[in-house]
């Protein structure tokens, strides 16, 4: 993979022009798109801006984030050829850091759950995850160091741990989704894909223009709470072994680790969770389910058929259930600075006809807190899994802080 985090300091130190290292990257995907097909289309002789931290930066962006230069199709033909007539906010924020959008990556259909044709560059056998399969497998067949994804459910963190790359959910609405086409207004959340902890960091700091995100030479060792999210079911033995793996690496480097069972009200908020998703899809996809019915995704239009019945008043009561636990939550950090647990049941599960299982991701998406993902066990068959680190509230710092300790406990 292309460590964002040494192309800057080559480019910062004239061993490499920014022009070259973008260049490189288009190199990189010439060479592997065709067998893993992670973009849905590729910019015109890309080139490298002059200024910024994020010059020589090249950059996919999940295809339901609008570009002006770039189509935005959504994974469906219902906007084959749409073209935006502007960038989205978050498209914007790389732009004026100095990056730049070499393609549109592969999404799921509408970023729901009809696969799409990308395979894994771990194994190609197995799904790479979704909805942001092209960003996760661009970064990981290293064609890029940076790429945008979004998560409703899981769809940042499951495809980063089946496709062993680091990736960060931000706090809620740290990342604008002003012309990210909207699935459920309480839930969609912009997120990262690089190679590892520090080069997530480099560049959600370029983008947000907020230094305490960059790591501190000397990371101090947190207090962990290690959560199994037994409410959401049993993982598979790959999942348990990253797990352990990590808690005990992080604890051999000093970290304080202990079991946490998080309150009632948390796991009634991870039960609830659908209810909020399927109400608001309803209204996110009113035009297209009522005027383009029949071309709508299968998986997604199923969905929705099977959750047309839901009331507001089902509404009302999940949504005071999730203020209600984000709060519970909140609480439990007061001894604890971050949270480890799951990124996904297990492995990348075989073929393409799914995209894994969200079920250890969307408490966390529901909750609003910011989640990095650490690969941090080999499965059988070359396949990568991965554990999440989560803190509180707009702590986003103290989660790539603290991802960063884990990761480095990792590989000592």
């Amino acid at each position: 993979m292309i460590s964002l985090t040494e192309l800057q300091r080559r480019i910062d130190s004239g061993d490499l022009s920014a022009d070259k290292a973008i260049a490189q990257s288009m190199q990189a995907i010439d060479a592997h798109e065709k067998a893993i097909g992670a973009f849905v289309c590729r910019g015109e002789n890309p080139r490298a801006a002059n200024k910024g931290p994020l010059r020589g930066i090249a950059v996919g962006v999940k295809d339901i984030i609008d570009t002006a230069e770039l189509p935005t199709e959504m994974g469906s033909p219902i906007y084959r050829g749409f073209r935006p007539r502007a960038d989205a906010a978050v498209v914007m924020m790389l732009k004026q850091a100095g990056a730049t959008i070499v393609g549109k990556t592969t999404t799921t259909a509408f970023a729901a759950n009809d696969p799409t044709a990308t395979l894994n560059p771990r194994n190609p056998a197995h799904t790479p995850g979704g909805s942001s399969s092209g960003s996760a497998a661009a970064v990981a067949a290293g064609m890029i160091p940076l790429a945008l994804g979004t998560q409703t459910g899981g769809s940042v963190i499951r495809p980063a741990s089946f496709c062993g790359v680091a990736a960060i959910k931000p706090s809620y609405r740290l990342l604008p989704t002003v012309g990210v086409k909207c699935f459920s207004w309480t839930l969609d959340t912009v997120g990262l894909f690089a190679a590892g902890v520090q080069d997530l960091a480099q560049g959600l700091s370029a983008m947000t223009n907020r230094p305490e995100f960059l790591p501190a030479d000397a990371v101090k060792a947190p207090r962990i709470g290690l959560v199994t999210q037994e409410f959401a079911g049993a993982p598979e033995a790959a999942g348990a072994e990253a797990l352990r793996i990590a808690a005990a690496a992080a604890e051999r480097a000093g970290a304080s680790v202990r079991a946490l069972k998080l309150p009632e009200i948390v796991a009634e908020a991870w039960r609830i969770q659908p209810t909020i998703q399927e109400f608001e899809a309803h209204q996110a996809f009113a035009w297209e389910y009522r005027e383009n019915y029949d071309a709508m995704p299968p998986k997604l239009r199923g969905r929705l058929d099977e959750s047309v019945g839901l009331t507001p008043a089902a509404y009302d009561e999940a949504r005071a259930i999730a203020i209600e636990a984000r709060a519970a939550l909140a609480e439990t950090f007061r001894e604890l600075d971050v949270l480890l647990t799951l990124s996904a049941p297990g492995a990348a599960p075989k073929g393409l006809a799914s995209t894994g299982d969200p079920r250890f991701n969307r408490l966390w998406t529901l909750m609003g807190v910011p989640c990095v993902n650490i690969p941090a066990y080999v499965a059988d068959g070359g396949l990568p899994v991965g554990v999440q680190v989560i803190a509180g509230f707009g702590d986003d710092a103290r989660a790539l802080a603290a991802a960063h300790f884990v990761e480095e406990a990792l590989r000592s």
